[in-house]
């Protein structure tokens, strides 16, 4: 395995347990736990093979006391992402999350589901969660942030502030629309790219094609990726 590739995972994985910007370490914690109890949850199941996830009452099998608007997020995030829409995130964060807390809750589901992802496809045991790092988040929203482009407000380069992190400023971070997903929550953001760069490929790299960078080359790598996109009922 590539030595900066255990090295990313691992980061990854440790960061998961450090205060963010809107969760302490130990709700951070709570939330991969419930992101991977939601791999069994059966309204998720349910909810899965209907016709429309809407048509489907009842209560998920959660792990945790996170509120239940998080409990939601993180459930239909796991088991339905295909079906998300805009209309079921406003009512989302009607019941209790803010449009910060939310984006930093997809961060963690998405690191907690590409690691555990990337250890069962190599026959890995799942790893024990991280230790809790005592701390309060900051709760800092970048002064630049605004809505428009996405269902939540997003960060443009643009936009960046002295107070904000260098989110766009190392080799290759450009602020694709892909990039600015997470921007709401910068820290967030950088600790998903950060992984994700040395799973996938460097941004820069992505786009030079005179040399390939991995043990396969760019087609058969957007190949992949196009196929588990389809699986994945990603609509990017």
């Amino acid at each position: 395995m590539r030595p900066e590739l255990t090295k990313a995972l691992d980061t990854a994985w440790r960061e998961l347990g450090e205060p963010g910007v809107w969760w302490t370490g130990g709700e951070r914690l709570r939330i991969l736990s419930e992101a991977r109890t939601a791999r069994q949850c059966e309204l998720c199941r349910v909810r899965k093979a209907a016709l429309s996830p809407h048509t489907v009452a009842g209560c998920h099998d959660f792990a945790t006391d996170l509120p239940a608007a998080a409990i939601e997020a993180i459930h239909r995030i796991v088991s339905d992402p295909g079906r998300l829409s805009e209309a079921w995130y406003r009512r989302t964060i009607e019941l209790g999350l803010s449009d910060e807390a939310y984006v930093e809750l997809l961060a963690v589901v998405a690191i907690a589901t590409a690691v555990d992802t990337f250890d069962r496809a190599r026959g890995s045991p799942l790893r024990q969660p991280p230790a809790a790092v005592a701390g309060k988040p900051t709760r800092h929203r970048p002064a630049g942030a605004r809505p428009g482009l996405g269902w939540m407000p997003m960060l443009a380069p643009e936009d960046v502030t002295p107070d904000d992190p260098p989110l766009y400023s190392s080799a290759g971070r450009i602020g694709g629309n892909v990039h600015r997903a997470l921007s709401l929550v910068p820290q967030a953001m950088m600790q998903f790219w950060d992984m994700f760069e040395a799973m996938y490929l460097p941004q820069d790299a992505m786009r030079d094609f005179a040399h390939e960078y991995r043990a396969i080359n760019h087609a058969q790598i957007e190949m992949l990726a196009a196929r588990v996109a389809v699986l994945n009922q990603c609509v990017y």
